[in-house]
């Protein structure tokens, strides 16, 4: 079975709010959606292209272009894999499963025009770094970055810091931006520091740099210690995963039972549907093992071909959350 996994927020913390505000995303060349990376190349943020074997630079008015690829860390750099789709004049997608993705925190990425010129982005584009050519930087050559973890002011995680309101910067770091002292600049409002990101399901830790002083947030009570005797704050993204089981619909009772409960014999009962029956749970990022328990006799999903062993002679359906 593949789920249907939707990133939704579940916040331990009370004090966060959901509701969003004006944040403009200024990154460029890709977004991510639900558990899709969609990239895409728009002609009008570009101005320049470099022949990948002359360093030849061509101004955009002088180019015509016949196919657009992207090329990656994710892909090693390949230039005819990850082929883009003409959606209109100036714009090219290509979507791809963020399964398709490790769990690094960032890549560096370019688009490649005709199978051999490179678009340079412009130096005000802020997910921008100088390209490296054996551990050594380019001159005026940069590349892409994406995250996993960016601003959006649609975005699934609204942090607020009440108060500092003479503070003249202050900056969210955490786990998810491998502790970043200058990416994510909060934006100040009349109650204090807000921003809200688009991030993937998982566990987080994070502070607030505020002035170049480091603190945890005051309003979330869960908390973690720290090699420098001090505490991060913790966060739990979750994301609506359902379970659905094909068929059986002859069963009096259907139980979800995995890793996430506790390996619980009763607590998730399962709703019969037209096909079979389905319990939608919120699940952390990550790996989890889970059975269901058709009157009280035990399988594991016959719709799902991921099994894996739990290291005392069971066989369980897993289930991947990204």
């Amino acid at each position: 079975m593949k789920p249907l996994i939707t990133h939704i927020l579940f916040l331990t913390i009370a004090a966060f709010s959901l509701s969003t505000f004006a944040q403009k995303n200024t990154f460029k060349g890709y977004k991510i959606e639900g558990d899709t990376v969609v990239f895409t190349f728009d002609i009008r943020d570009y101005q320049k292209f470099t022949q990948e074997h002359t360093g030849q630079v061509l101004e955009f008015k002088d180019f015509d272009i016949e196919n657009v690829v992207v090329a990656g860390e994710f892909n090693l750099w390949s230039r005819n894999h990850w082929k883009m789709a003409k959606v209109d004049q100036y714009v090219y997608q290509l979507k791809k499963s963020i399964l398709d993705f490790s769990d690094n925190f960032a890549y560096e990425f370019k688009f490649i025009i005709n199978n051999s010129y490179w678009a340079e982005p412009s130096k005000q584009i802020p997910n921008i770094a100088k390209a490296k050519q054996h551990n050594v930087k380019l001159k005026g050559i940069y590349n892409l970055k994406m995250y996993t973890a960016y601003p959006d002011d649609n975005g699934n995680v609204h942090f607020k810091l009440d108060g500092y309101k003479n503070a003249k910067r202050v900056i969210l770091a955490g786990s998810f931006n491998k502790w970043h002292e200058n990416l994510f600049k909060m934006k100040s409002t009349p109650t204090g520091w807000e921003l809200t990101l688009q991030m993937k399901p998982d566990v987080y830790q994070y502070r607030f740099i505020v002035d170049g002083h480091w603190i945890e947030d005051p309003h979330n009570p869960n908390k973690t210690p720290n090699e420098y005797g001090e505490f991060n704050s913790v966060i739990d993204i979750k994301a609506y995963t359902a379970f659905k089981l094909r068929g059986y619909t002859n069963a009096k009772k259907v139980i979800l039972s995995g890793s996430f409960n506790n390996w619980n014999t009763y607590l998730y009962k399962m709703r019969k549907t037209d096909y079979g029956w389905k319990y939608v749970v919120p699940l952390s990022g990550g790996k989890h093992h889970y059975k269901f328990i058709v009157d009280g006799q035990w399988i594991t999903d016959p719709n799902n071909s991921v099994k894996e062993y739990d290291g005392s002679g069971n066989v369980n359906s897993v289930c991947m959350v990204k």
